[in-house]
């Protein structure tokens, strides 16, 4: 697994928003998760909304990056509910989305989560991670996903956060890809058989 943190730590800049794409299993989220957790470790905020695995499973995951007992980590399911899991409710934790198509709902959660960091223990610097966009564009078209990720990518940029939003290249069409990068500050390519490769806007 190459190690993309040190890369992002010196030269991605504050209020950034990255796409991380490439085919299925070259490791998108694995990596997402890991500068989430160098993160975690100097004390910045870690937020997951996550469409394909559930909060606990996530955070489980997580725990196997770095100790956040006690930090700023946090997850917003979009999952559980849509799957009927039984009685759940919000906590310090996670918080609950209706589905992938809640989008609202899913905005308003973030909010809370950084509003909450902030108030409670003064985080100003936070991580974000959307896994992943390819559900989203699954149960929404195109329009409404790039309408809410131009507020979501400006909610980041307004607080000096690292957004990083994973999709599955393989799964969309090269309009849908080149309308869905105008977002975006900077793109991490990963592939199966080489190690990922970043390119910032500003290079």
């Amino acid at each position: 697994m190459y190690d993309l943190r040190p890369t992002f730590d010196a030269e991605v800049e504050p209020g950034t928003n990255v796409l991380v794409t490439g085919p299925p299993l070259t490791g998108k989220r694995s990596l997402a998760l890991d500068v989430l957790a160098a993160g975690t470790r100097a004390d910045e905020g870690a937020i997951v909304v996550t469409t394909k695995d559930s909060g606990e499973r996530l955070l489980g995951d997580y725990a196997k990056r770095t100790p956040h007992e006690g930090k700023p980590v946090a997850v917003v399911d979009c999952v559980s509910r849509q799957q009927g899991v039984g009685d759940l409710r919000d906590d310090d934790r996670i918080k609950y989305a209706s589905s992938p198509v809640d989008m609202t709902g899913i905005g308003i959660k973030l909010s809370e989560f950084l509003q909450a960091f902030y108030q409670e223990q003064r985080i100003e610097r936070n991580r974000i991670l959307v896994h992943s966009l390819s559900t989203l564009l699954m149960y929404s078209n195109l329009q409404t996903v790039f309408r809410f990720l131009h507020v979501f990518t400006g909610r980041v940029q307004s607080v000096n956060g690292l957004g990083l939003f994973c999709i599955d290249a393989s799964a969309h069409d090269e309009q849908t890809m080149n309308t869905l990068k105008q977002l975006f500050d900077g793109i991490v390519t990963t592939a199966e058989d080489e190690p990922p490769s970043i390119r910032l806007a500003s290079d």
